[in-house]
């Protein structure tokens, strides 16, 4: 075997198995979640018995809720996502476009704030909260996700727009285009790839956030998916791993059916192809 296909074959085994590993954790809720008595680390193959009834009761029980979780994260989750990426946006290019004093520092101090830990913010967090009155409603959750995705959406859209050449801006603003209509007819159509990799990004870490959402919230009338579901166990006083599994696996649904709609979008040469068109 010459060094070409050894290389090759390497890399079709790395690849089966970063796909398997990835694969095994989802293939193995999935198998859980349609099985009677079912244990976390038990094989459900001994005695499985297919069955429906985790998600029946997931989806129908009222004592449980999930609807009314998985609505609040949904809601949440996409106001998070459309305030973060839009107000991202203005000042990546802002950053990236406008010379103003002091404007390296801007992404760097949004930068230095992020990494503080949650754990270290939360206490504070909840007593400005308690004191606004807003604990258990969505603002007690939006307001701190807004801040918590900011760097992350700011940091990947700054990245993408200073690749993009100034002479599109300058050919705009000649044009007689406005700072803002220059950002919206030429610079976001060309940055569509990483609006939408940003939006996908902001929406899954809302939707998937724990800690805030234990704390801010205290019943199903705020509460989200992923406390809601931590939250099984002290419902029916066992851990019902069929019922949490279900639920699990619902809660992906979603995010699948974004990560598919995005990929579409999420392709390389836009900005090439825009430049040789121009």
């Amino acid at each position: 075997m010459n060094e070409k296909k050894l290389k090759r074959t390497l890399v079709i085994i790395g690849a089966t198995l970063m796909v398997l590993i990835c694969l095994f954790p989802f293939v193995w809720m999935v198998v859980i979640s349609f099985t009677k008595d079912a244990t976390f680390l038990g094989s459900p193959y001994v005695h499985f018995e297919f069955t429906v009834n985790n998600y029946r009761t997931v989806l129908s029980d009222p004592t449980l809720h999930f609807l009314d979780y998985f609505k609040n994260s949904v809601i949440i989750a996409t106001l998070v996502t459309v305030v973060t990426v839009t107000v991202s946006a203005l000042g990546a290019y802002a950053v990236s476009r406008i010379k103003f004093r002091g404007r390296i520092t801007v992404p760097i101090f949004v930068l230095g704030l992020s990494m503080f830990p949650q754990i270290s913010l939360v206490g504070y967090l909840f007593k400005f909260i308690e004191r606004l009155g807003w604990i258990n409603t969505y603002k007690a959750l939006f307001f701190p996700y807004v801040a918590w995705t900011m760097p992350l959406a700011l940091w990947i859209l700054l990245s993408y727009f200073t690749q993009l050449p100034k002479d599109l801006d300058e050919a705009a603003l000649i044009d007689g285009a406005s700072r803002i209509q220059t950002l919206y007819k030429v610079i976001i159509p060309l940055s569509a790839p990483a609006l939408f990799s940003t939006a996908l990004l902001v929406f899954i870490a809302a939707f998937n956030e724990f800690m805030f959402a234990l704390l801010f919230t205290t019943d199903y009338r705020a509460r989200t998916v992923p406390v809601g579901i931590a939250l099984f166990q002290g419902v029916h006083g066992e851990v019902p791993w069929g019922n949490i599994m279900a639920a699990s696996a619902i809660s992906t649904i979603p995010l699948v059916i974004l990560a598919l709609i995005f990929q579409r979008y999420i392709v390389s040469g836009l900005t090439a192809g825009a430049l040789k068109g121009g």
